[in-house]
């Protein structure tokens, strides 16, 4: 017998935004300030322990702070901390080297930051990059740095150069002044540089992403993308169909539970109210009014619009107040009493000027302050104490003190407005209102109420929040965990671990419970990729590897699992391809045994086999793929070869397993 193998086969902001393109020297002085741009308690105690005492630190909470204590305190170095910022940190910083040239910056953050920096780095316009977390000896070094880089006079690069205009001899000491008034008029909207065509609004940063809908809707992906484009770009309201707020609410009308809609509008009305108080800040209470009221079409009930709205008509009646006091202080008590009718006659009509006309000064005097305390009364027994505008008890009282400041009268009900207004705030506590809370303490504040009261109940306001957030951190938390451990890591859209984790690092993601459960996803996104690699589900492994890079988790982890990845869909298709036997190098042979009857009756024959040999060289998986004649020589070929042993098969340096195929003969000596 042989055996044979063979192969088979509302100022001017254009005046103020041209101002800004110049850049800004500050005049000689004293010892300049240090800026920081921080929310880190730590870093900020950090900075004024190693700061030395000739220079103040001023701290900066948020970027429209920023310009104002630059430009107000004449600041030598600034420290911005990415953490505090909205801005792309590399915009920010070329914008402030672009206006304070002679300022040394300093940025705090991490890698990803720093590699935005590196050209700023390496040109100069930003000093030093501090890697967090910082150690004290380090900002020590890099603060002494600055300091001694400022007084040695900061070197302009040629970019930043080139963005400032030549002044004309003769004025180069005095040209700043004039940009810094108009800076000053413009106020801090004018540092972002963004309008719209009612009023200057500052830009947005892009919406965070979230997880795809659910449903796939393309036209609702498309709408929130839109909508955050026209948010970032500050077509809040116009033009019609491509503003921010149309595009919102149509996102809504599509899914009413899309957070991202609801998120995008709470945006937008924010960014109203704030401008709001801006202008408010200004005296512009006709375009403040006009903001307010945009927000309240959007969200009738919104706390905040109750809030700004209650300080437009504070400011509103103290401007009538003021005008009244100086027509009274100089002894025009018709002119007086002119300003106060005219302002109340909208909410309640009057002949008592004409009856004061007829009495002598004194008369009208008493009898206008009786008229409007009587009037406040009525006004704190209807619960009408600082609204509506002109016609509550506030302001009636405060029109009586501007004609009879000295009245016991006067003193008593603005005593009995305090009592009140005092009043709805601890109820406003009790129903754990916070934000009425601040409506009635500023009120209370502004008709003259104890500072140390007034302090008090804001600071029981704050409390409140600071609960309800922890409540809502908890919430988040215990969804979050029960997601991960039922497995729903990225599925459904609006819950699972993934999309809790991004509600929880919104609403606070410095908090212990934010970064705990940062840890947790982080560490069940690789437990996944490892398990589809373990049971060569390549294509799931490549999926939870670009969730883990989109996540932010270690790059080492990901990169080692992407080395195993390649080693394992390498091996996988090196098993999977058929070599022929004969290229294997055999270290044990086993002779197939001829079947007794095939001998008897002269039979010969081949079979045709498929097998693995693995990274040991044991064979295995061995399979039948042909035989002739067929049902008499199968058996003894896989007897035999699965006895057989081969050395284990190498590729790139691995050893791996190989699919090999053979045909054994069988043949009768005669």
């Amino acid at each position: 017998m042989t055996v044979v193998a063979s192969n088979t086969p509302g100022h001017d902001p254009k005046a103020a935004a041209r101002a800004l393109d110049a850049p800004i020297r500050f005049a000689p002085g004293g010892p300049r300030p240090l800026i920081a741009l921080t929310k880190d308690a730590q870093l900020l105690a950090t900075l004024r322990k190693v700061t030395e005492p000739a220079h103040q630190v001023w701290p900066a909470n948020s970027e429209l702070d920023l310009p104002t204590g630059l430009m107000g305190h004449h600041a030598g170095v600034a420290l911005i901390d990415s953490a505090a910022i909205a801005t792309p940190i590399a915009t920010l910083t070329q914008r402030l080297h672009a206006q304070f040239p002679e300022l040394v910056l300093i940025v705090a953050g991490n890698a990803d930051e720093q590699s935005a920096l590196a050209t700023q780095i390496t040109d100069g316009s930003v000093h030093r990059f501090l890697h967090k977390p910082l150690s004290e000896q380090r900002v020590r070094l890099f603060v002494e740095a600055a300091w001694r880089r400022h007084e040695e006079g900061h070197v302009v690069p040629p970019a930043a150069a080139r963005l400032a205009s030549p002044s004309p001899p003769g004025r180069a000491a005095h040209w700043w002044l004039g940009v810094l008034a108009v800076l000053a008029a413009a106020g801090p909207l004018l540092w972002l540089g963004t309008r719209t065509p009612e009023v200057a609004l500052p830009p947005t940063p892009p919406a965070p992403s979230t997880p795809a809908s659910a449903a796939g809707d393309a036209a609702l992906e498309s709408l929130l993308a839109r909508a955050d484009r026209a948010l970032a770009a500050g077509r809040l309201l116009a033009p019609p169909g491509d503003n921010a707020a149309d595009l919102y609410r149509e996102a809504l009308a599509r899914n009413a539970r899309d957070t991202r809609a609801v998120n995008g509008l709470e945006q937008l009305i924010d960014r109203l109210l704030s401008a709001a108080e801006t202008q408010l800040q200004d005296h512009h209470l006709d375009a403040a009014q006009q903001l307010v009221d945009q927000a309240r079409a959007l969200s009738p009930n919104h706390p905040r619009v109750a809030f700004v709205t209650a300080q437009i008509g504070a400011q509103r009646e103290r401007a009538v107040l003021g005008k009244a006091q100086r027509a009274a202080a100089g002894g025009n008590v018709s002119a007086a009493l002119a300003v106060l009718d005219d302002a109340s006659r909208g909410s309640r009509p009057s002949t008592l000027v004409d009856e004061a006309r007829q009495e002598l000064a004194q008369q009208q005097l008493d009898a206008r302050v009786a008229d409007y305390l009587g009037r406040a009364r009525d006004a704190l027994n209807a619960g009408r104490l600082i609204e509506p505008v002109e016609n509550n008890a506030r302001f009636y009282i405060e029109s009586a003190r501007a004609l009879a400041p000295q009245s016991a009268a006067v003193q008593q009900a603005t005593q009995d407005l305090i009592t009140r207004l005092e009043g709805e705030a601890h109820e406003a506590l009790t129903a754990r209102n916070a934000d009425q809370v601040d409506v009635w303490a500023s009120a209370a504040g502004d008709a003259g109420a104890d500072p140390a009261q007034v302090a008090s109940l804001h600071a029981q306001a704050q409390q409140l929040r600071s609960a309800a957030t922890a409540d809502a951190l908890a919430q988040l938390t215990r969804s979050f965990t029960q997601a991960l451990e039922q497995g729903r890591v990225l599925e459904p859209a609006t819950d699972s671990a993934k999309f809790y984790l991004a509600q929880l690092q919104q609403a606070d993601a410095a908090s212990p419970a934010a970064q705990a459960a940062r840890s947790s996803y982080d560490t069940r996104v690789l437990d996944e990729a490892r398990n589809t690699l373990r049971s060569q589900d390549f294509p799931g492994t490549r999926r939870w590897l670009a969730e883990a890079r989109t996540a932010g988790v270690d790059p080492g982890e990901i990169g080692r699992l992407d080395t195993a990845l390649a080693a394992a869909q390498d091996e996988a298709q090196q098993a999977s391809s058929i070599v022929n036997e004969s290229s294997l190098v055999r270290t044990r042979y086993v002779a197939p045994q001829f079947p007794q009857p095939a001998r008897e009756r002269g039979i010969d024959g081949w079979v045709d086999l498929q097998f693995l040999v693995g990274t040991d060289g044991a064979v295995s998986d061995v399979a039948i793929v042909g035989a002739q004649p067929a049902g008499i020589f199968e058996q003894a070929a896989l007897d035999a070869v699965r006895r057989w042993r081969y050395q284990p098969v190498l590729h790139s340096g691995h050893v791996v397993s190989q699919r090999a195929r053979l045909r054994l003969r069988f043949t009768v000596q005669r």
